[in-house]
């Protein structure tokens, strides 16, 4: 009991369109005990710190299988979900991910990602997944150029994806951010075809769910300039976005540190939640009645 204490007071410390590949009916809620059961790889680069809070919150919370990948195996481990965690892949050298999007690891997960199987980004490896041209855009070092940790609400905009079918459209999920490079940004045609395609799926925002840059229910300043919802500065306050087939997410704030509400929030489990349970749908798909 006291190690799996201190374990958890640890982990809160390091906290403070074209056809899709997936098209996701209205599901039914399954039960936990009913999920079919779905393997995921979490990759671990020199510099991951935030690997071992993902495979806690997949093996002890979702009670899924899991495996730690190294960054230098090509091997994915029969998985059926990667996550790319947070951290500092090779100290940040260079740019945010532009050394780890060179990982040998990296040449399975773009064909992995390209043939239809699902990524998840967080953080650091939303920030690998951009310098691996998995998802358009880059990072900037955030607005006033500090590191920030602290806890931010994102609002879920759209549900038809494996990372959110478990959540409610215009939800209010309340996660930790802990980055320098987190300002996300795009030119006005990327930008348009994020939002033409409904990829942008997070948004930053205010506990009640006001856009960034609504201050009392007046729209007064630019959504960049809002540092109470929109603390790194991103475009338009976006948190996270997905590729135009569905199946690769990024985002910067951590849902795996956000899984216990005993760690301040239980909110960042519906991303895992979700991709169990599309799993399991797709899984009763194929099964003959």
């Amino acid at each position: 009991m006291a190690q799996t204490l201190l374990s958890a007071l640890f982990r809160s410390q390091i906290a403070l369109i074209s056809t899709p590949a997936f098209v996701l009916p209205v599901y039914v809620k399954i039960p936990s005990k009913e999920l079919t059961k779905m393997k995921f790889g979490v990759v671990r680069f020199p510099g991951s710190n935030c690997d071992d809070d993902t495979f806690h919150a997949v093996a002890s919370v979702l009670h899924q299988p899991v495996e730690f990948i190294w960054h230098q195996s090509e091997d994915l481990v029969n998985s059926d979900v990667i996550i790319l965690p947070g951290g500092f892949a090779f100290g940040d050298y260079l740019r945010t991910g532009a050394i780890a999007r060179f990982s040998p690891v990296m040449k399975s997960v773009d064909r992995f990602a390209r043939s239809g199987g699902l990524v998840l980004g967080i953080c650091n490896g939303f920030q690998i997944l951009l310098e691996a041209g998995l998802l358009p855009g880059a990072m900037m070092r955030n607005k006033d150029l500090r590191f920030l940790c602290r806890q931010v609400h994102i609002r879920v905009e759209h549900t038809d994806t494996p990372f959110t079918c478990a959540a409610r459209r215009s939800q209010v999920l309340k996660s930790p951010i802990a980055h320098m490079e987190g300002n996300y940004f795009c030119d006005p045609a990327a930008l348009a075809d994020l939002e033409r395609h409904n990829q942008i799926i997070f948004h930053y925002v205010h506990p009640d769910g006001r856009d960034a840059g609504d201050i009392d229910g007046h729209q007064r300043v630019n959504p960049e300039d809002d540092r109470d919802a929109n603390p790194n500065g991103s475009l338009h306050a976006i948190a996270g976005i997905c590729n135009r087939d569905r199946n690769v997410l990024g985002l910067m704030p951590h849902p795996e540190r956000a899984v216990e509400s005993p760690l301040g929030s239980a909110d960042g489990l519906v991303l895992f939640r979700s991709l169990a349970e599309s799993f399991s749908h797709r899984v009763a798909e194929r099964v003959p009645a």
